[in-house]
């Protein structure tokens, strides 16, 4: 047999590329199952093949010389058309015979015969299956076997491993095609046209330029996985060869190999930093070896560190994974391993120092003296995690800096507002560009101990993104079961976070992650009196401003009274930043005229509080009156605090209809819809003629409509609102309510009682009407926020009405 010269990569082995053939068919999967399927003939004429070696599915063309060759060929071309195709073990043997022929060949179908002027015949074939020649019945008048079928181990589907070394196969092919000078660029469209993984990997063995014994390895090897990794195997041997091929025609060979040439570099770089007073790579590796004996870190960490500094010392200093080694190793040199800062247990003095920097505050302070004390009492627990959890502006932040100080231990603040890559909390992998651990081992190593109190600021302001969700990732921070081995990605070992203090703040616990949320021991921080406001004013907030300001104290003195009417008339929240704010225009309005050497009033007299600071802009919220039917005082919760709403409503000739108005969500509209219905369903007890119902038109508003507003607990000022309107009765003076109801008239309690209340006391009102079941709320807010309100308790609608409205009838009474 002669060698073929279809088409064949040059190291991959196709040979020379006929332009004038015909295209090669290649094999699709749906022919591969058809191919499967088939079943072999119990005998098969065998032809022997010299130099090469048929694989399934592969299409290639044969020289047939041997009088018995083109018998056969002519016989099966009439016939059946179907041979058993098999290597000679040697070539050099003419008359092969059953010992010269290997065991395993491919069946094959004869596609085109074709008779050459020189009388030899060329036969073009494809391959089908591979067989094991069982017997042999005949040599005579051609070679005549029976045949059993190989069966082929094929990898499960969706094998991602059995994939990659396909895909590498696909792109090593195309890599050569493009590379090699003599495979014509076309070959490459062979090779990506090819559906079939199996027959991709004969078609690549087949043209491979490989000895018959090679390709007659790899067409026995049963496992296709197998077959496919070896085929790589001499795919990538070709392609070194190819590669040191193109290199030497490329440069000129040089006669100093590379190591010669990176020592010789190394060395001229060690000598001109030596000589420009720089450290050398030896020199640092030697400075990490003393730091790591200073360090208190196990054996674990120690022996990790020596396995990755000697990987270090084994690495080329100028590529880039040297700096990425030198920062891991940096990192680890820095961290605080096992280095702890005593704590002070004196929790008089926390308690004093708590006292100096928060005023109020008492069931906060006492919360954490309390889980002081414990701490002192075992030495060896595990640190609380606590959040703080109230409005803005009331010093949820500057606790955890008090309780560091209390402590004795280092205050690390880490701001979590829009943070939204699980990253930032873990760190990368050192293998990216850029890597660096994650910020909580950024902060440790800021600290410089292992146990600082880590305050974790706005920790319901975390999202999340493509990159991963870092509320999930703060779930192994903020456990004290898990966070002993908290596992960094840059650090890829476990970092001992159970001594850390947490105490991360927060404004509202709607948006925190559950499984985070009950990680934590929650600690309500409220709002402050107007009282409370006062006194931060004249103990912080203005000594704080004046020192800013580069005032004394004797510059400018606000009294007690006037900043009470700045709290009153100009700030509306629960903390304390937007009065800060207006003390800061005061103490400018000193400080231009001693700048510009212009007389002013040094005690601030509410004169020129209105000068400086402009009319009182906050008195919407203040109690009005209960002159007009339908107008009634509720209260409300909001982020920044308690506050006061009303609830107005109105009558008008129409068929019955209610109309909700006010940018009001779903429950705060079912509230209403509920309280209309009552009222319907007791019109009799009521004194109200059921008529009247369908005469009229309701409309329900609450003013600032700007504002979104939703909650049930606007249910009983609405039931109220909708009772006076009906019976044009006045309102009880300065009552301000809140309640949820339900159909059949009970009064349900609420949330947000003291922010309630401070809110009603702002309001000037006198009168607070709740759910019985709210009295337990009251009983544990401290008296002196209690002073000048009188509490109504009710459990049914009926006493609602009885409580809140008088007998009197409103002025202009409408009659119905």
């Amino acid at each position: 047999m002669k060698k073929r010269d279809l088409f064949s990569l040059d190291s991959l082995s196709f040979q020379e590329f006929d332009e004038n053939s015909e295209l090669i068919p290649l094999m699709t999967p749906e022919d591969e199952e058809e191919i499967s399927n088939e079943k072999l003939p119990e005998t098969l004429p065998i032809l022997s093949l010299r130099n090469t070696v048929l694989f399934p599915g592969v299409v290639i063309p044969i020289t047939a010389g041997r009088d018995k060759s083109i018998r056969l060929i002519d016989d099966a071309n009439k016939g059946s058309k179907v041979i058993g195709v098999v290597a000679q073990k040697d070539e050099s043997v003419e008359d092969p015979t059953a010992a010269d022929i290997h065991e395993t060949g491919t069946v094959a179908r004869i596609l085109r015969v074709l008779k050459m002027p020189d009388g030899n015949t060329t036969v073009i074939i494809q391959g089908k299956k591979r067989f094991k020649v069982a017997e042999v019945i005949t040599e005579e008048p051609y070679m005549n076997a029976t045949i059993r079928e190989v069966p082929e181990a094929r990898p499960a589907e969706k094998n991602e491993e059995f994939e990659a070394i396909i895909d590498s196969i696909k792109e090593l092919a195309l890599q050569i095609i493009k590379d090699s000078p003599n495979i014509p660029s076309e070959a490459s469209f062979a090779i990506k046209n090819i559906q079939s993984n199996p027959f991709l990997i004969n078609f690549v063995s087949s043209n491979m330029n490989l000895s018959v014994k090679e390709k007659q390895t790899l067409l026995e090897t049963n496992n296709l996985k197998e077959r496919a990794l070896a085929t790589l195997k001499f795919m990538n041997v070709e392609f070194q060869k190819l590669e040191l091929k193109n290199d030497i025609q490329l440069k000129v060979q040089s006669d100093m190999n590379q190591q010669q040439r990176e020592y010789f570099l190394h060395q001229q770089m060690k000598t001109i930093q030596e000589e420009l007073g720089g450290v050398s790579h030896d020199e640092e590796q030697e400075e990490m070896r003393v730091r790591a004996k200073s360090k208190k870190w196990d054996e674990k960490v120690a022996e990790h560190f020596n396995k990755e500094l000697a990987k270090m010392q084994r690495m080329n200093p100028q590529v880039a994974e040297y700096s990425i080694q030198r920062n891991y190793l940096d990192l680890f040199l820095d961290l605080p391993w096992n280095e702890f800062s005593k704590d002070k247990f004196d929790l008089k003095r926390a308690k004093r120092i708590l006292d100096r920097d928060h005023y109020g505050l008492d069931d906060v302070k006492q919360r954490i003296i309390e889980h002081l004390a414990v701490i002192k009492l075992r030495n060896d627990m595990k640190s609380p995690i606590l959040c703080l959890y109230g409005p803005p502006g009331v010093g949820k932040t500057s606790l955890g800096k008090s309780i560091a100080e209390a402590l004795g231990r280092e205050y690390v603040r880490m701001s979590l507002g829009g943070l939204r890559d699980e990253a930032e909390i873990r760190g990368h992998r050192k293998t990216y560009i850029g890597a660096m651990p994650g910020r909580i081992l950024q902060s440790l190593k800021k600290a410089g101990t292992s146990n600082p109190v880590f305050v974790l600021d706005e920790i319901d302001k975390l999202s999340n993104s493509h990159q991963g969700d870092p509320s999930s990732a703060m779930l192994e921070v903020l456990d004290p079961e898990q966070n002993s081995e908290f596992y960094d990605n840059f650090l890829e070992m476990g970092y001992d976070l159970s001594k850390v203090m947490f105490i991360a703040t927060s404004n509202s616990l709607n948006t925190i992650q559950p499984a985070l949320l009950d990680r934590m021991e929650i600690i309500n921080v409220t709002g402050y009196t107007i009282e409370e406001k006062v006194e931060i004013a004249k103990r912080h907030l203005l000594p704080k401003q004046l020192k800013e300001h580069g005032l004394a104290e004797k510059d400018l003195k606000i009294g007690k009274a006037q900043l009470e009417k700045i709290v009153e008339g100009y700030t509306r929240e629960s903390g304390v930043r937007g009065l800060e704010k207006q003390l800061a225009k005061m103490v400018r309005y000193a400080a231009k005229n001693i700048a510009m050497e212009e007389p002013y009033v040094i005690k601030v007299t509410n004169e020129i509080i209105i000068e400086v600071l402009g009319g009182p802009k906050l008195e919407r919220d203040k109690y009005e009156n209960n002159n007009v039917a339908g107008v009634v005082t509720g209260l409300a919760w909001t982020r920044v605090g308690g506050d006061i709403l009303f609830i107005e409503s109105i009558l008008s000739k129409g068929k019955g209809n209610l109309t909700i108005t006010g940018n009001l969500g779903t429950v705060m509209k079912e509230s209403a819809t509920i309280a209309m219905e009552f009222i319907k369903s007791n019109a009799k007890e009521l004194d109200l003629d059921p008529d009247i119902f369908e005469k009229y038109n309701v409309h329900i508003h609450v003013p600032e409509g700007a504002t979104p507003k939703d909650g049930p607990s606007a249910g009983v000022t609405m039931l109220t609102s909708l009772v006076s309107l009906f019976t044009q009765r006045k309102v009880k003076k300065s009552l301000a309510m809140t309640g949820e109801i339900t159909l059949r008239g009970k009064v349900l309690p609420v949330g947000g009682i003291k922010e309630k209340i401070l809110a009603a006391k702002r309001a000037r009102i006198k009168e607070i009407l709740l759910c019985e079941e709210n009295r337990r709320d009251i009983e544990e807010i401290k008296p002196e926020y209690l002073k000048g309100l009188t509490f109504h308790y009710v459990s049914d609608m009926s006493d609602v009405i009885k409580i809140a409205l008088t007998k009197q009838k409103v002025v202009n009474a409408k009659k119905l």
